[in-house]
């Protein structure tokens, strides 16, 4: 109940705030991988420097914009998969109603 004594209505769909929060861990997970893996590549280990070097630098931004590029890439295959196989169960779903 409410304040004003009225039951209250859940909105339809997902639910917002774990939607945000599993984006936030999806996020976190993604830069956590790109660091993780692009320091490894690129970082050297051979000095105890505090700043990276210019070819260390340099190497991190295109091993990042790479990374991101294929996330992405990975993500609009995964849509055009998501989308063909919602409108496959559209169809099915349709075609059940049909039948019966």
């Amino acid at each position: 109940m409410n304040f004003f004594g009225q039951k209250e209505e859940k909105p339809a769909g997902p639910d917002p705030l774990f939607a945000a929060t599993t984006e936030m861990e999806m996020y976190t997970d993604l830069f956590n991988k790109m660091a993780s893996t692009c320091f490894d590549k690129c970082a050297s280990r051979k000095h105890k420097e505090n700043d990276l070097a210019l070819g260390e630098m340099s190497c991190s931004d295109r091993c990042v914009a790479k990374y991101l590029e294929a996330q992405e890439k990975v993500g609009v295959v995964l849509q055009k998969e998501n989308e063909a196989q919602m409108a496959k169960q559209k169809s099915l779903v349709e075609m059940q109603n049909a039948l019966g």
